[in-house]
This record gives structure tokens, sequence and C-alpha cells, in this order.
């Protein structure tokens, strides 16, 4: 190889070592290119999850261009519907006597609502959601290159009573608009719409409507000729709708964090529904594929909820909750549900409402029919009908007379304590007569011993018999009064009656009293002292003492001694964190029952409780069939037990 060839060679390994340095991309390049293909893997997983097929050459990730070049890339490749990307927010307030309702152009969707009647715990006007911590719109894709287009983020035009309202590049951003309902004719409605248009001659149109003292805000959905520009995914408009619900409640153990979750109710065959929910206190999801009439973003007071009387045919519903001390959130939940769209139609309209208000019984059972109450934890079975029945009737009505709920509370206690009495007072009879019998039943165990418990429970049995007891009377009033203790134990901590009510050194009724915080927290017990919690065990405690005393059970069995006393211990453990307004009834409800047995006491004549019982042993006695029946058993069972031996 000559000289020349040598020197051809290396001018071209220089050339090539020289092209690779200069052509070197830069760091910000560099950096461009690493977030085209964050951008990239981004929108993939954004598709897998919304169940699309992306196509990579139509779809430019946004990061990798300015922000106007951004703007001109989405006109392109959402094409009709390209002129809505780009515009500037405005706002048009509706507002009724019970809540301001703020709707955004971006999106034409419901901005934030206020509720005017309520504060937070922290006195601040009560907001269920605010900015884009809502989001709400529709999801099709489009006609020319089925790019999925989501009308929460283009941009709508707000009209008012049919005139349009001031939107547009020169409107300064915030521009709000605000239609209150006039005082002097305060039954009209106010209303306001919210439309998208195509060049093509396309339109969705959101419709709102706020009735005067209504927490519904009526919700239309209204499309034209929206065939021609996009296409239904199998035939159906998916609806997206999540929120990231703020805090609005002090913390408590079994506060909001114990209530918060995606409540929803399935319809059945023949209009009938079935309410079902997500669970509380964890990250969930559900898709239903049948008929769905509502879906409530519910916390423990107040709930947004999504209503579609003829139903969204399939439901995708997630809950992922913020269990964070610090966090001014409780989660975020989504719904993502579809409507059927008919692609031959010109016109496709779905009547919509939105219900954004108090979880108060007196409102949502208005509406029967689409069974609303169950937003409310009242119990279930018989438990939830006494609620229903006599709790809430009663409450409701001496809540139109008194301002104090503590006096209510009061008057509630003895309302239930005199419609139990008689049953009561019978209980207190038959306790008397089993303490007059007591001595003749501890002759009967002494004469046959253990070894013959058999035959002494027969003793036992025929004496009651002969004495015209019942051993079981003392029970009944106890299953006229646990329907009642469980039903307001569901009761007082979702009343929003209750909330942010005081009564002595009660803040809050709806919350533990705290009279001291303790500088360390006890486990199961709290870092607080609940003074009602506290009468209410001490209240217990005296209580069972004295009942055993009546009753002359105090020394029948020393092991069970113990362990009467074990129930108030453990209630003062599980009701230091509850509503103090529950603990306050059983304090009262309790004190009553205490007060009731030292007067009863003395009305009953023991001596006249023997004397009947002496009379009633002279009585010939005529055996039931279910005496005998159980004599026979008896027999045969010792006969067994003979042979046996």
């Amino acid at each position: 190889m000559d000289k020349n060839t040598l020197r051809a060679f290396a001018l071209i390994f220089l050339i090539l070592i020289g092209s690779q340095y200069l052509m070197k991309p830069s760091e910000e390049e560099l950096a461009q290119a690493q977030r085209q293909q964050d951008s990239i893997a981004a929108l993939d997983t954004q598709a897998a999850v919304k169940g699309d097929v992306v196509n990579r050459e139509k779809l430019t990730p946004a990061s990798a261009v300015d922000d106007s070049a951004r703007i001109a890339l989405q006109k392109t490749q959402l094409g009709s519907f390209g002129e809505a990307v780009d515009g500037t927010e405005s706002f048009v307030t509706l507002e009724n006597n019970l809540m301001k309702v703020k709707l955004s152009t971006k999106g034409g969707r419901v901005y934030s609502v206020e509720l005017k009647d309520y504060k937070r715990f922290d006195g601040t006007p009560l907001v269920l959601f605010d900015g884009d911590i809502n989001r709400f719109g529709l999801r099709f894709n489009a006609l020319q290159n089925g790019v999925p287009v989501e009308t929460n983020k283009l941009f709508f035009t707000s009209s008012v009573n049919g005139v349009l309202t001031a939107t547009g590049p020169d409107v300064p951003k915030g521009k709000e608009a605000k239609i209150k309902f006039n005082e002097e004719n305060p039954g009209k409605s106010v209303e306001a719409n919210m439309t998208l248009r195509t060049p093509e001659g396309a339109v969705v149109q959101y419709q709102y409507e706020l009735p005067y003292n209504s927490y519904i805000l009526n919700f239309k959905i209204a499309t034209h000729n929206l065939s021609k520009v996009a296409t239904a995914r199998n035939g159906f408009v998916q609806v997206d709708w999540s929120s990231r619900i703020p805090r609005q409640e002090a913390r408590s153990k079994y506060g909001e964090d114990s209530h918060t979750t995606v409540m929803y109710r399935e319809l059945l065959k023949k209009g009938s529904g079935d309410v079902d929910d997500l669970g509380v206190s964890k990250d969930s999801e559900e898709k239903i594929e049948g008929n769905t009439e509502w879906i409530a973003f519910k916390q423990l007071f107040f709930s947004s909820i999504l209503i579609n009387q003829k139903g969204f045919s399939n439901s995708d519903l997630t809950v992922k909750t913020e269990v964070n001390d610090s966090t001014a959130y409780l989660g975020r939940m989504t719904a993502a549900l579809d409507l059927p769209f008919d692609g031959v139609k010109e016109n496709n309209n779905y009547n919509l409402a939105f219900y954004f208000g108090p979880n108060k019984y007196s409102i949502l059972s208005q509406n029967s029919d689409l069974e609303f109450d169950h937003l409310i934890e009242l119990g279930w079975g018989i438990f939830g009908w006494v609620n229903k029945l006599i709790v809430i009737p009663v409450f409701n009505f001496l809540s139109k007379y008194i301002g104090s709920y503590g006096i209510i509370i009061l008057l509630l206690t003895i309302f239930i304590k005199l419609l139990i009495f008689p049953f009561t007072f019978k209980s207190y009879k038959s306790q008397a007569k089993m303490k007059a019998l007591k001595p003749e039943i501890d002759e009967i165990q002494q004469k046959f011993g253990k070894e013959k418990a058999m035959e002494s429970q027969q003793a036992t049995m025929a004496l009651y018999k002969k004495a015209g007891v019942n051993p079981m009377g003392g029970c009944i009033p106890m299953l006229f009064q646990m329907p009642i203790v469980i039903a307001m134990f569901r009761f007082f901590p979702v009343s929003i009656e209750l909330r942010q009510q005081s009564f002595l050194w009660a803040h809050d009724l709806s919350t533990y009293d705290s009279i001291f915080h303790l500088p360390f927290t006890i486990p199961f017990y709290g870092d607080h002292v609940s003074l009602f919690c506290l009468l209410m065990t001490v209240t217990n405690i005296l209580y069972m003492k004295y009942n055993s005393e009546m009753t002359g059970s105090s020394n029948a069995m020393p092991g069970m001694k113990g362990m009467m006393y074990m129930m108030p211990v453990m209630f003062l453990f599980m009701f230091n964190n509850y509503a103090s307004g529950l603990s306050y009834y059983y304090f009262l409800s309790l004190l009553i029952t205490f007060l009731q047995m030292f007067f009863v006491k003395r009305l009953i004549n023991e001596d006249d409780i023997r004397a009947q019982i002496a009379k009633n042993k002279k009585k010939k006695v005529k055996k039931s069939k279910w005496q005998t029946r159980m004599e026979d058993m008896a027999r045969q069972q010792q006969q067994v037990a003979k042979k046996k031996k």
C-alpha cells in the first residue's frame, strides 16, 4: 500500500471522527429527546388505561414543542374540534338560596360548588370541590383520524337565557357572569348553556338549570350532527367524571375517613334497584356491566351525585384513598360511564342531573324511588326502620320547636324510655319474683346437687310453673331495647343535624367531646378524654351494681362478677372517639333506667309478691304440651344415661 493510499484512509478516518464530534447533540437536545420519549410512554399508558390504540404518527408529545406549536399540533390532530383547543377560561355562576354553582367555559363543566348554609370545621365556606380537582366531560373519537376527543380539555361558549356571554381571546382570564335567583320571584330557575361547535355544524351542548330551594342541578346533554365529525366507541359515548374529595371535618378516628366512598344504584328488573358501595378506607374499583341509575361521590355529611334515571350502560368506578394525617383531601374518585349513541339519529339527548348537597334524611328521602337515603348509614333491617319510623320523625318534630340539640336528645331519650316502660316495668316485676323464689331455688340445688343437674332443672322449672313466674320475663325489655340501642349507635354519628351543634362543654355533638388532651396515645382509646363517655361508663357501672343487688344475683355466679364490669370498660375505650351525642344519649338512657329501677323497687311490694306466689302454688297447674314434651325428653335422657352406666 503506497503513501497516498495511507494518507487517504487517514483523512477519511479524521473526517468520520470529526463529523461525529461536530454532529453530537447538545445537552438541551438530549433532554428534549428524553422528554419526547417520556411523553410517548405516558400517552401509551393513558391509552392503555382507556382502551384506545394510539397512532404515534398522529400524536406528537406536547412536551416536545413549545405552547404555540403544541396548540397548532392539537388543532391539526383534533380536526373539526381543533378550533376549540385554544381559548380563554371564563365563568358563569348560577346561584339559588342554597348553593352557588360555578361553571367554566373550559370543558363546559361544573367548576365549583359552594353550599351556603354550611361551613367547614375551620369556619371557612364549605366548597364540595373547586378548580381542576373536579373533571367532567365526554369522550369519543374524531371521525377523520380516530384521535380521542376529550371535551373536558376544549373551550365552550357560554350563554345565559339565549344571550352569549363575553368569551374569547379578548376576555380577561377569570371573567365571570353571575346569575342569581330573583328574590322577588324566587320560584323561577336560573339557567345557562355551554356550547361546543365545529365548522361542519356539529354541536355538543350542556344545558344547566338550577331551581329555587333545591340541591338538584338539572343537566341535559344535547348533541346535533355529532356523527358527522365523531365516532362512538362500540356505540357508546363515554362520560368521564373524577373528583379529588377535600376534607370538610376535623380529623377523627370514626369521622370522614371511615365514611368516604363511591356508592351507586344498579337498576334491576321492573324498575327495582340495588344500592351498593366500593367500601371505605381502602383503594378499590368496580366494573358494572348493567345499568347504573346514579353514582355518588359520598362523604360523611355531603355527597355529589350524578343521576341518569334511564341508566348508564356500563360503569367503571374507582376510589383512591389518601389517609395521610396532613392531607387536605380524603381521596380521588373516578367514574367512567357509557351513554348509548345512535349514529343514525341527527340528535342524541340525555336528561341527567346532579345532586350537590347534605346527607340529610329529610332531603334525600324526598325521591324515594331513587333510594338516596341509603347514603346515610342508618343500619340494616329492623335497626334502619327504627331510625326511619321512630327516631328521625320524633327528632325532626322536636327540632321545629327547640333550638338546643342537647335538650332535644334529652326529650328523645325520655320519649323512648316512656315508650318501652310497660315492658320495663314487667321485667322489674319478674326480677322481683325471681328474687322472692331464690331461697327455694337454692334449696332445690342443694337437694339434688351437681350430680343430678337434670332433676334439679326439672324441679326448678316446676317451681316456676307453680309460682306463675316466667324466668325469661326479664329478657323481654331487652328484646325491645336492643334495636333502639343499635339504631341510636348508627343514627348519631351520621346525623348532619348534630354537626357543629354545641351543648355544654361539647363544641360539636357529631364528634367526640375532648376535655383533656393527653401527651401520648393509649391504644384503642386515643389521645384525649371524652367527658360524656366517662360519665356514661361510671353510670353504667353503678347500674350494673345496683341491678345485681336488686335481682339478688351478685353472689349467684362469683366468676361472672368481674365479667359484669368488663362491658362498661370496653364501652369506655370504644366510645371515646365516637360522636359525643351518642355517649350523651347512652348516659341519659342509663341514668333514667337507674332512676326507674330505684323508684320501681319502692313501688313493688315484695311481701305482696310472696303472697301472690304462695297463692299461685295452691292452684292446680295444668301442664302445657311443651312442658310435657320437655319432661318426656328429660326422662328419656335419664334412661339412656342409666343404660350406659
